[in-house]
Protein backbone atom coordinates (compact mmCIF):
# COMPACT_ATOMS: atom_id res chain seq x y z
CA UNK A 1 0.00 0.00 0.00
CA UNK A 2 2.82 2.58 0.82
CA UNK A 3 4.66 1.91 -2.46
CA UNK A 4 1.26 2.25 -4.69
CA UNK A 5 1.08 5.70 -2.89
CA UNK A 6 4.65 6.69 -2.72
CA UNK A 7 3.98 5.85 -6.31
CA UNK A 8 1.07 7.84 -7.08
CA UNK A 9 2.99 10.53 -4.87
CA UNK A 10 5.44 10.62 -7.51
CA UNK A 11 3.31 10.29 -10.42
CA UNK A 12 1.72 13.42 -9.46
CA UNK A 13 5.23 15.42 -8.92
CA UNK A 14 5.82 14.12 -13.17
CA UNK A 15 2.42 15.58 -14.09
CA UNK A 16 2.91 18.90 -12.72
CA UNK A 17 5.80 19.36 -14.37
CA UNK A 18 8.54 18.46 -11.13
CA UNK A 19 10.94 15.72 -10.53
CA UNK A 20 11.86 14.65 -7.15
CA UNK A 21 15.60 14.55 -6.29
CA UNK A 22 17.79 12.70 -3.81
CA UNK A 23 18.02 15.72 -2.02
CA UNK A 24 14.64 16.69 -2.39
CA UNK A 25 15.23 19.68 -4.69
CA UNK A 26 12.43 20.19 -7.75
CA UNK A 27 12.85 21.96 -11.27
CA UNK A 28 10.69 21.95 -13.64
CA UNK A 29 10.50 19.54 -16.16
CA UNK A 30 9.49 22.05 -18.76
CA UNK A 31 12.29 24.56 -18.12
CA UNK A 32 14.87 21.68 -18.71
CA UNK A 33 13.36 20.71 -21.96
CA UNK A 34 13.03 24.34 -23.03
CA UNK A 35 16.75 25.18 -22.36
CA UNK A 36 18.08 22.36 -24.51
CA UNK A 37 15.22 22.44 -27.16
CA UNK A 38 15.72 26.33 -27.99
CA UNK A 39 19.64 26.09 -28.24
CA UNK A 40 19.16 23.24 -30.73
CA UNK A 41 16.15 24.77 -32.78
CA UNK A 42 18.43 28.38 -32.91
CA UNK A 43 21.40 26.38 -33.95
CA UNK A 44 19.23 24.91 -36.43
CA UNK A 45 18.40 28.20 -38.02
CA UNK A 46 21.77 29.60 -37.72
CA UNK A 47 23.38 26.67 -39.87
CA UNK A 48 20.44 26.96 -42.48
CA UNK A 49 21.35 30.52 -42.61
CA UNK A 50 25.32 29.78 -42.82
CA UNK A 51 26.12 31.84 -40.18
CA UNK A 52 29.53 32.08 -38.94
CA UNK A 53 31.10 34.23 -35.75
CA UNK A 54 32.76 37.58 -37.45
CA UNK A 55 36.80 37.05 -38.27
CA UNK A 56 39.39 40.09 -37.67
CA UNK A 57 41.12 39.95 -41.35
CA UNK A 58 45.09 41.08 -41.56
CA UNK A 59 46.21 44.34 -42.11
CA UNK A 60 49.72 45.71 -42.68
CA UNK A 61 50.22 47.81 -39.50
CA UNK A 62 52.21 50.47 -41.05
CA UNK A 63 49.10 51.02 -42.95
CA UNK A 64 46.92 51.14 -40.16
CA UNK A 65 49.07 53.30 -37.99
CA UNK A 66 49.13 55.48 -41.36
CA UNK A 67 45.43 55.50 -41.50
CA UNK A 68 44.68 55.87 -37.68
CA UNK A 69 46.80 60.15 -37.64
CA UNK A 70 44.92 60.66 -40.91
CA UNK A 71 41.91 59.71 -39.75
CA UNK A 72 41.84 62.66 -36.87
CA UNK A 73 44.05 64.95 -39.09
CA UNK A 74 42.08 67.95 -39.77
CA UNK A 75 44.42 68.56 -42.60
CA UNK A 76 42.48 66.40 -45.26
CA UNK A 77 39.52 69.10 -44.91
CA UNK A 78 39.27 72.28 -47.07
CA UNK A 79 39.75 74.69 -44.21
CA UNK A 80 41.25 72.36 -41.91
CA UNK A 81 38.49 72.14 -39.39
CA UNK A 82 36.75 68.57 -39.78
CA UNK A 83 38.41 65.26 -39.88
CA UNK A 84 37.04 61.92 -40.89
CA UNK A 85 36.50 61.18 -37.08
CA UNK A 86 34.51 64.38 -36.47
CA UNK A 87 31.17 61.82 -37.92
CA UNK A 88 32.68 58.54 -36.93
CA UNK A 89 34.09 58.97 -33.26
CA UNK A 90 34.94 56.03 -31.38
CA UNK A 91 33.05 57.18 -28.39
CA UNK A 92 30.03 57.67 -30.77
CA UNK A 93 30.53 53.72 -31.92
CA UNK A 94 31.99 54.81 -35.01
CA UNK A 95 29.36 57.60 -35.77
CA UNK A 96 28.39 61.08 -34.31
CA UNK A 97 25.56 60.33 -32.61
CA UNK A 98 23.36 62.74 -35.04
CA UNK A 99 20.47 62.45 -36.90
CA UNK A 100 21.95 63.94 -39.65
CA UNK A 101 25.71 64.86 -39.13
CA UNK A 102 27.04 68.77 -38.66
CA UNK A 103 29.64 68.69 -41.23
CA UNK A 104 32.21 71.42 -42.80
CA UNK A 105 31.43 74.59 -40.42
CA UNK A 106 30.47 73.35 -37.34
CA UNK A 107 31.77 73.36 -33.78
CA UNK A 108 31.93 70.59 -31.12
CA UNK A 109 30.96 67.13 -31.57
CA UNK A 110 28.52 64.43 -31.28
CA UNK A 111 25.18 65.62 -29.61
CA UNK A 112 27.19 69.18 -28.77
CA UNK A 113 28.07 70.03 -32.40
CA UNK A 114 26.40 72.43 -34.26
CA UNK A 115 27.13 75.00 -36.80
CA UNK A 116 29.52 77.79 -35.80
CA UNK A 117 27.62 81.45 -35.90
CA UNK A 118 29.68 82.92 -38.85
CA UNK A 119 28.18 79.91 -40.54
CA UNK A 120 24.41 79.78 -39.60
CA UNK A 121 23.06 81.31 -42.32
CA UNK A 122 24.46 79.16 -45.07
CA UNK A 123 24.23 76.32 -43.14
CA UNK A 124 22.42 73.04 -44.21
CA UNK A 125 22.66 69.44 -42.16
CA UNK A 126 24.73 66.49 -44.40
CA UNK A 127 21.80 64.94 -46.30
CA UNK A 128 22.39 61.40 -44.50
CA UNK A 129 22.77 59.90 -41.27
CA UNK A 130 26.67 58.73 -40.83
CA UNK A 131 27.09 55.26 -40.98
CA UNK A 132 28.90 53.71 -38.22
CA UNK A 133 32.08 51.84 -39.70
CA UNK A 134 32.17 48.46 -37.86
CA UNK A 135 33.54 45.29 -40.00
CA UNK A 136 33.09 47.16 -43.53
CA UNK A 137 36.66 45.43 -44.72
CA UNK A 138 34.67 42.85 -46.20
CA UNK A 139 31.79 45.10 -47.52
CA UNK A 140 31.41 44.98 -51.39
CA UNK A 141 29.45 48.27 -51.60
CA UNK A 142 29.64 51.69 -49.48
CA UNK A 143 27.04 54.33 -48.99
CA UNK A 144 23.38 54.32 -48.40
CA UNK A 145 22.90 54.10 -51.84
CA UNK A 146 25.57 52.30 -53.17
CA UNK A 147 27.67 54.71 -55.46
CA UNK A 148 31.02 52.97 -54.67
CA UNK A 149 30.25 49.10 -55.82
CA UNK A 150 31.88 45.58 -56.17
CA UNK A 151 35.43 45.67 -57.25
CA UNK A 152 36.74 44.04 -60.23
CA UNK A 153 39.44 41.72 -61.48
CA UNK A 154 41.15 44.86 -62.86
CA UNK A 155 41.03 46.83 -59.32
CA UNK A 156 37.96 49.42 -60.59
CA UNK A 157 34.44 49.28 -59.03
CA UNK A 158 31.36 48.13 -60.80
CA UNK A 159 27.26 49.29 -60.70
CA UNK A 160 25.00 48.16 -60.29
CA UNK A 161 25.54 45.64 -57.14
CA UNK A 162 21.90 44.55 -57.09
CA UNK A 163 19.02 41.34 -56.93
CA UNK A 164 17.44 43.10 -60.41
CA UNK A 165 20.18 43.89 -62.66
CA UNK A 166 22.62 41.66 -64.26
CA UNK A 167 26.28 41.37 -63.15
CA UNK A 168 27.53 42.97 -66.38
CA UNK A 169 24.86 45.89 -67.37
CA UNK A 170 27.32 48.69 -66.88
CA UNK A 171 25.11 51.76 -65.36
CA UNK A 172 26.64 55.40 -64.96
CA UNK A 173 28.31 55.25 -61.35
CA UNK A 174 30.35 58.14 -59.55
CA UNK A 175 32.27 55.59 -58.75
CA UNK A 176 32.49 53.97 -62.10
CA UNK A 177 32.98 57.12 -63.52
CA UNK A 178 35.94 58.54 -61.26
CA UNK A 179 37.65 56.20 -58.84
CA UNK A 180 41.47 55.68 -60.04
CA UNK A 181 43.14 51.80 -59.74
CA UNK A 182 45.27 50.79 -56.90
CA UNK A 183 42.26 50.87 -53.97
CA UNK A 184 42.53 48.21 -51.97
CA UNK A 185 38.83 47.21 -51.31
CA UNK A 186 35.62 49.48 -51.08
CA UNK A 187 36.36 50.95 -47.88
CA UNK A 188 39.55 52.47 -49.28
CA UNK A 189 37.01 53.34 -52.00
CA UNK A 190 34.30 55.26 -49.98
CA UNK A 191 37.46 57.28 -48.45
CA UNK A 192 38.07 59.48 -51.26
CA UNK A 193 34.54 60.70 -51.37
CA UNK A 194 33.91 62.64 -48.19
CA UNK A 195 36.98 64.85 -48.25
CA UNK A 196 35.62 65.85 -52.17
CA UNK A 197 32.27 67.15 -50.55
CA UNK A 198 31.27 70.51 -50.11
CA UNK A 199 29.25 69.89 -46.90
CA UNK A 200 31.18 66.81 -45.49
CA UNK A 201 34.92 68.08 -45.31
CA UNK A 202 35.78 70.19 -48.39
CA UNK A 203 33.53 73.11 -47.43
CA UNK A 204 33.23 76.47 -49.15
CA UNK A 205 36.30 79.28 -49.40
CA UNK A 206 38.11 80.81 -51.74
CA UNK A 207 41.38 81.20 -48.71
CA UNK A 208 42.40 77.68 -49.63
CA UNK A 209 43.34 75.56 -52.63
CA UNK A 210 40.32 72.83 -52.03
CA UNK A 211 37.81 75.88 -51.12
CA UNK A 212 38.13 77.35 -54.96
CA UNK A 213 37.63 73.44 -56.76
CA UNK A 214 34.42 72.30 -57.30
CA UNK A 215 33.02 68.92 -56.08
CA UNK A 216 33.05 67.20 -59.17
CA UNK A 217 36.63 68.82 -59.88
CA UNK A 218 37.95 65.23 -57.86
CA UNK A 219 41.16 64.51 -59.17
CA UNK A 220 42.40 68.23 -58.54
CA UNK A 221 41.26 67.52 -54.69
CA UNK A 222 42.82 64.20 -54.03
CA UNK A 223 46.30 65.65 -56.12
CA UNK A 224 45.93 68.87 -53.47
CA UNK A 225 45.00 66.82 -50.38
CA UNK A 226 48.53 63.96 -51.13
CA UNK A 227 50.49 67.03 -51.44
CA UNK A 228 49.30 68.75 -48.26
CA UNK A 229 50.08 65.51 -46.63
CA UNK A 230 54.00 65.29 -47.74
CA UNK A 231 54.19 68.48 -46.47
CA UNK A 232 55.43 66.88 -43.23
CA UNK A 233 58.26 64.51 -42.63
CA UNK A 234 56.19 62.31 -40.02
CA UNK A 235 53.54 61.38 -43.16
CA UNK A 236 56.56 61.06 -45.57
CA UNK A 237 58.03 58.62 -43.22
CA UNK A 238 55.16 56.59 -42.49
CA UNK A 239 54.52 56.78 -45.99
CA UNK A 240 57.47 55.14 -47.15
CA UNK A 241 57.15 52.01 -43.83
CA UNK A 242 53.83 51.38 -45.24
CA UNK A 243 54.62 51.36 -48.89
CA UNK A 244 58.22 50.42 -49.51
CA UNK A 245 57.84 49.61 -53.19
CA UNK A 246 56.19 52.97 -54.36
CA UNK A 247 58.10 55.43 -55.40
CA UNK A 248 57.89 58.36 -53.35
CA UNK A 249 57.13 60.62 -56.46
CA UNK A 250 54.52 58.37 -57.44
CA UNK A 251 52.38 58.82 -53.72
CA UNK A 252 48.75 59.52 -54.43
CA UNK A 253 45.62 60.32 -52.54
CA UNK A 254 44.83 56.45 -53.41
CA UNK A 255 47.71 55.15 -50.88
CA UNK A 256 46.40 57.42 -48.11
CA UNK A 257 42.63 56.18 -48.84
CA UNK A 258 44.36 52.42 -48.30
CA UNK A 259 45.67 53.36 -45.03
CA UNK A 260 42.77 55.24 -43.84
CA UNK A 261 40.53 51.50 -44.93
CA UNK A 262 43.33 49.40 -43.20
CA UNK A 263 43.22 51.53 -39.71
CA UNK A 264 39.34 51.13 -39.63
CA UNK A 265 39.48 47.06 -40.43
CA UNK A 266 41.76 46.85 -37.57
CA UNK A 267 40.38 49.14 -35.03
CA UNK A 268 36.90 48.58 -35.66
CA UNK A 269 36.97 44.91 -36.82
CA UNK A 270 34.93 43.59 -33.16
CA UNK A 271 35.13 39.47 -33.10
CA UNK A 272 33.90 39.53 -29.67
CA UNK A 273 30.01 40.17 -29.44
CA UNK A 274 27.86 37.79 -27.37
CA UNK A 275 26.12 36.43 -30.70
CA UNK A 276 29.57 35.75 -31.53
CA UNK A 277 30.66 33.34 -28.78
CA UNK A 278 27.87 31.41 -29.03
CA UNK A 279 28.16 30.92 -32.67
CA UNK A 280 31.45 29.66 -31.50
CA UNK A 281 29.59 26.89 -29.36
CA UNK A 282 29.32 29.22 -26.02
CA UNK A 283 25.17 28.09 -25.04
CA UNK A 284 25.79 30.37 -22.30
CA UNK A 285 26.48 33.66 -24.15
CA UNK A 286 23.33 34.42 -24.79
CA UNK A 287 20.34 35.23 -22.29
CA UNK A 288 17.28 33.09 -22.99
CA UNK A 289 15.66 36.63 -23.87
CA UNK A 290 18.19 36.55 -26.55
CA UNK A 291 17.89 33.27 -27.89
CA UNK A 292 14.10 33.44 -27.76
CA UNK A 293 14.86 36.71 -30.31
CA UNK A 294 17.52 35.00 -32.48
CA UNK A 295 14.45 32.34 -33.15
CA UNK A 296 12.33 34.86 -34.16
CA UNK A 297 15.22 36.85 -36.14
CA UNK A 298 15.51 33.59 -38.23
CA UNK A 299 11.70 32.61 -38.17
CA UNK A 300 8.30 34.71 -37.82
CA UNK A 301 9.95 38.10 -37.52
CA UNK A 302 11.76 37.50 -41.21
CA UNK A 303 14.73 39.94 -40.62
CA UNK A 304 16.87 37.59 -42.09
CA UNK A 305 15.89 37.54 -45.52
CA UNK A 306 17.65 40.78 -45.39
CA UNK A 307 20.00 40.99 -42.86
CA UNK A 308 21.58 38.09 -44.19
CA UNK A 309 25.39 36.27 -43.50
CA UNK A 310 27.60 36.77 -40.78
CA UNK A 311 27.59 40.63 -41.65
CA UNK A 312 24.05 40.79 -41.26
CA UNK A 313 23.56 42.33 -44.58
CA UNK A 314 22.79 41.63 -47.73
CA UNK A 315 23.88 44.82 -49.20
CA UNK A 316 20.81 45.21 -51.71
CA UNK A 317 18.81 48.41 -51.34
CA UNK A 318 15.12 47.78 -50.57
CA UNK A 319 12.46 50.60 -49.63
CA UNK A 320 11.34 50.09 -46.42
CA UNK A 321 8.98 53.35 -46.18
CA UNK A 322 11.48 55.85 -44.16
CA UNK A 323 9.81 59.22 -43.21
CA UNK A 324 11.94 61.41 -45.17
CA UNK A 325 14.40 64.58 -43.39
CA UNK A 326 16.67 66.75 -44.27
CA UNK A 327 17.50 68.38 -47.34
CA UNK A 328 17.75 65.34 -49.34
CA UNK A 329 19.96 64.16 -52.44
CA UNK A 330 18.07 66.57 -54.96
CA UNK A 331 15.29 65.90 -57.51
CA UNK A 332 14.01 62.34 -58.14
CA UNK A 333 13.76 61.12 -62.13
CA UNK A 334 10.87 63.44 -63.27
CA UNK A 335 9.78 64.32 -59.80
CA UNK A 336 10.94 65.77 -56.38
CA UNK A 337 11.98 69.20 -57.78
CA UNK A 338 11.62 71.26 -54.55
CA UNK A 339 15.51 69.70 -53.50
CA UNK A 340 13.94 68.00 -50.30
CA UNK A 341 13.73 64.85 -51.81
CA UNK A 342 15.93 61.31 -51.22
CA UNK A 343 15.51 58.74 -54.13
CA UNK A 344 18.72 56.83 -53.09
CA UNK A 345 19.50 54.16 -54.75
CA UNK A 346 17.62 55.42 -58.00
CA UNK A 347 20.46 58.86 -58.17
CA UNK A 348 22.56 55.98 -58.87
CA UNK A 349 20.80 54.42 -60.87
CA UNK A 350 18.77 56.67 -62.90
CA UNK A 351 16.09 53.99 -62.43
CA UNK A 352 12.58 54.85 -61.35
CA UNK A 353 12.32 51.10 -59.72
CA UNK A 354 15.32 51.93 -57.16
CA UNK A 355 13.44 55.10 -56.14
CA UNK A 356 13.31 55.66 -52.29
CA UNK A 357 15.64 52.33 -52.22
CA UNK A 358 18.65 52.03 -49.35
CA UNK A 359 21.33 49.50 -48.90
CA UNK A 360 20.08 47.22 -45.58
CA UNK A 361 22.26 48.57 -42.54
CA UNK A 362 24.68 45.69 -41.10
CA UNK A 363 23.60 44.57 -37.74
CA UNK A 364 26.47 43.91 -35.41
CA UNK A 365 26.76 46.49 -32.33
CA UNK A 366 23.48 48.01 -33.78
CA UNK A 367 22.25 48.82 -29.97
CA UNK A 368 25.02 51.54 -29.81
CA UNK A 369 24.62 52.74 -33.19
CA UNK A 370 21.58 55.41 -33.82
CA UNK A 371 20.05 57.75 -34.24
CA UNK A 372 18.40 54.66 -37.27
CA UNK A 373 17.66 54.32 -40.66
CA UNK A 374 19.07 56.28 -44.14
CA UNK A 375 18.19 59.44 -42.24
CA UNK A 376 18.24 58.89 -38.64
CA UNK A 377 14.56 58.48 -38.50
CA UNK A 378 14.13 56.69 -35.30
CA UNK A 379 15.67 57.56 -31.97
CA UNK A 380 15.04 54.39 -30.38
CA UNK A 381 16.26 50.58 -31.80
CA UNK A 382 12.93 49.67 -30.44
CA UNK A 383 10.76 52.11 -32.47
CA UNK A 384 13.14 50.86 -35.88
CA UNK A 385 11.99 47.59 -35.00
CA UNK A 386 8.59 48.29 -34.86
CA UNK A 387 8.56 50.70 -37.57
CA UNK A 388 10.00 47.19 -39.90
CA UNK A 389 7.06 45.25 -38.70
CA UNK A 390 4.62 47.62 -40.10
CA UNK A 391 6.71 50.32 -42.13
CA UNK A 392 3.31 51.42 -44.43
CA UNK A 393 1.60 52.63 -40.81
CA UNK A 394 4.49 53.45 -39.30
CA UNK A 395 5.35 55.94 -41.93
CA UNK A 396 1.81 57.42 -41.77
CA UNK A 397 2.01 57.60 -37.88
CA UNK A 398 5.30 59.23 -37.77
CA UNK A 399 5.42 61.86 -35.50
CA UNK A 400 8.83 63.50 -35.19
CA UNK A 401 8.23 64.89 -31.55
CA UNK A 402 8.45 61.89 -30.50
CA UNK A 403 11.65 60.85 -32.47
CA UNK A 404 13.58 63.98 -33.12
CA UNK A 405 15.82 66.63 -31.34
CA UNK A 406 13.57 69.80 -31.59
CA UNK A 407 16.55 70.84 -34.26
CA UNK A 408 15.45 68.09 -36.46
CA UNK A 409 11.85 68.40 -36.33
CA UNK A 410 11.35 71.17 -38.66
CA UNK A 411 13.20 69.14 -41.44
CA UNK A 412 10.38 66.51 -41.90
CA UNK A 413 8.83 66.37 -45.07
CA UNK A 414 5.54 64.61 -44.39
CA UNK A 415 4.30 65.34 -47.85
CA UNK A 416 6.79 62.81 -49.16
CA UNK A 417 5.46 60.14 -47.43
CA UNK A 418 2.78 58.77 -49.35
CA UNK A 419 4.98 58.82 -52.95
CA UNK A 420 7.53 56.71 -50.94
CA UNK A 421 4.64 54.40 -49.97
CA UNK A 422 3.41 53.91 -53.61
CA UNK A 423 6.69 53.15 -54.66
CA UNK A 424 6.83 50.14 -51.72
CA UNK A 425 3.68 49.00 -52.79
CA UNK A 426 4.93 49.00 -56.62
CA UNK A 427 8.05 46.86 -55.42
CA UNK A 428 5.74 44.36 -53.53
CA UNK A 429 7.96 44.16 -50.65
CA UNK A 430 6.29 45.16 -48.08
CA UNK A 431 4.01 43.15 -45.75
CA UNK A 432 2.58 43.46 -42.05
CA UNK A 433 4.67 40.89 -39.69
CA UNK A 434 2.43 40.80 -36.03
CA UNK A 435 4.36 40.47 -32.74
CA UNK A 436 3.40 40.76 -29.32
CA UNK A 437 5.08 43.56 -26.88
CA UNK A 438 7.18 40.33 -25.53
CA UNK A 439 8.31 39.38 -28.49
CA UNK A 440 9.43 42.92 -29.79
CA UNK A 441 11.15 42.81 -26.14
CA UNK A 442 13.05 39.24 -27.10
CA UNK A 443 13.82 40.55 -31.16
CA UNK A 444 15.59 44.07 -29.27
CA UNK A 445 17.57 41.54 -26.82
CA UNK A 446 18.78 39.50 -29.74
CA UNK A 447 20.29 42.78 -31.27
CA UNK A 448 21.77 43.39 -27.97
CA UNK A 449 23.77 40.52 -28.24
CA UNK A 450 25.17 41.57 -31.22
CA UNK A 451 27.17 44.15 -29.24
CA UNK A 452 30.76 43.68 -28.96
CA UNK A 453 32.40 45.15 -24.97
CA UNK A 454 34.89 46.55 -26.55
CA UNK A 455 32.47 49.36 -28.32
CA UNK A 456 32.91 51.20 -24.94
CA UNK A 457 36.48 50.97 -24.82
CA UNK A 458 37.43 52.34 -28.78
CA UNK A 459 38.50 55.91 -27.29
CA UNK A 460 41.63 54.23 -27.03
CA UNK A 461 42.51 54.60 -30.26
CA UNK A 462 42.55 58.70 -30.57
CA UNK A 463 45.71 59.61 -31.01
CA UNK A 464 47.02 62.64 -28.59
CA UNK A 465 48.09 64.46 -31.50
CA UNK A 466 48.82 64.18 -35.28
CA UNK A 467 51.79 65.39 -38.05
CA UNK A 468 50.07 68.57 -38.69
CA UNK A 469 50.25 69.80 -35.40
CA UNK A 470 46.02 70.46 -35.97
CA UNK A 471 44.03 70.51 -33.19
CA UNK A 472 42.67 66.40 -32.35
CA UNK A 473 39.06 67.36 -30.90
CA UNK A 474 36.63 69.18 -31.90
Amino acid sequence: MMRKTLRALVGAFVVQGLILTAGCTMKPVSAVDTAGNIDQKLRQKLAANNMKAIEKPQVDPAKAELGRLLFWDKILSGNKNISCATCHLPEAATSDALTLPVGEGGVGKMTNRYPAKEREAEFKFVRRNSPDLFNRGEFLTMFWDGRVMKRKEDGSFLAPFSRELPEDHDIWSPANRLLPKGLDNALAAQAMFPPTSVDEMKGLSHATTLGKLGDHERKAIWSELINRVLQYDAYRQMLAKAYPDVDPKDYSFVHAANALAAFQIEAFTLTDAPFDMYLRGDDNALSEAQKRGGLLFYGKANCASCHTGYLLTDQVFHNRVVPQLGPGKGALPGGGADGTWDGGRSGVTGWYKDAYKFRTPPLRNVAKTGPWMHDGTFATLESAVRHQLDPIASARMYDPTLHLAKRYQETFHPHQTEEIISYAKKGGEISVIKLTDSEVSDLVAFLESLTSPQVDMLPYVTPKKVPSGLPVED
